[in-house]
């Protein structure tokens, strides 16, 4: 199972361009496996913070498959990193605050999450600045 967290600043959407299972890279939201003894909303937490460098909190759960917990989140403290000499991250290329405009960096598996908070006007209220 797997956990992500969303995170909106305006009209961007926080992303990591990561080397996936398949061999490709891509921009994906920040997230992964949740451990024995977590809670997907743990799970997250910890993932956000490894991956980006900031400390979040779970707002609330946007969507949730057989494979995937996918969490709305805010930003409460630190500041965006990525640690490099973490094995934890050796699949992370960078992180970034990516337009939603931005086709490029969205693929089948990221835009319906975008598509999903844009049809709650997510973006439009500035909910999760």
């Amino acid at each position: 199972m797997i956990a992500q967290g969303l995170l909106i600043r305006g009209q961007e959407i926080l992303m990591v361009k990561q080397h996936v299972e398949r061999g490709d890279i891509v921009w994906n939201y920040p997230g992964g496996g949740i451990e024995e003894g977590e809670t997907p909303e743990q799970a997250c937490i910890r993932e956000v913070k490894e991956e980006t460098g900031y400390d979040i909190e779970i707002t609330s759960l946007l969507m949730q498959s057989p494979q995937k917990y996918t969490f709305l989140a805010e930003i409460i403290a630190g500041e965006l990193t990525v640690d490099r000499t973490s094995d934890v991250n050796e699949d992370i290329i960078d992180a970034a605050w990516v337009a939603i405009t931005d086709d490029k960096k969205f693929d089948r598996v990221t835009k319906p999450m975008l598509e999903l908070l844009a049809a709650q006007n997510a973006f439009k209220q500035n909910l999760f600045i």
